[in-house]
């Protein structure tokens, strides 16, 4: 249920973001805000699950697909925006559309849990979209950058190592 919630308030986030044009640096905050609580709601939802031993294949299946929708929207509109180059949201959405579609092929063999270095990625992925969507100093943009690069870093290598273990499992 929280993950479908989550799913839910994506265009409210992504509405914040747009409020007077994108330039509003309220607004932006405020979308910051709301992304952040989604975000942290995935945390909640997934520490209510194993506490009550209620993981499920339907839940980590789209608990991955709500994650991608979250960062999606944000860089999506933050490219629209001008606020993100267009090449760093198509490496990355292409990557996780990818692997979206790759579960999809080998379900019938099983769910393939996100692993550490998946929920390593979407912590820098989450917050590396998050710095985009704050009105940082423009001084602070090298941190934002240097931030945003390990993210791409680790969302290409850990797409290739949840690939390569499908294929370790399948074996």
């Amino acid at each position: 249920m929280i993950t479908s919630l989550r799913i839910a308030f994506l265009p409210v986030g992504a509405y914040a973001l747009f409020k007077n044009g994108g330039d509003d640096s309220t607004w932006q905050i405020i979308s910051w805000w709301i992304f952040f609580i989604l975000g942290l709601s995935d945390i909640l939802d997934g520490n209510l699950a194993r506490s009550r031993n209620s993981i499920t294949e339907f839940g980590k299946f789209l608990d991955p697909i709500a994650d991608k929708a979250m960062i999606g929207t944000a860089m999506v509109s933050l490219s629209i925006l001008g606020r993100m180059p267009w090449w760093i949201t198509i490496v990355i959405m292409a990557r996780e559309i990818g692997i979206t579609l790759f579960r999809l092929a080998v379900i019938k063999r099983g769910v393939i849990p996100a692993n550490r270095g998946g929920k390593i990625k979407a912590f820098f992925q989450g917050f590396g979209v998050g710095f985009y969507v704050l009105p940082l100093n423009e001084s602070l943009y090298w941190f934002r950058d240097s931030f945003m690069a390990v993210a791409i870093i680790l969302t290409l290598a850990t797409g290739l190592q949840y690939v390569l273990s499908a294929f370790k499992t399948n074996k």
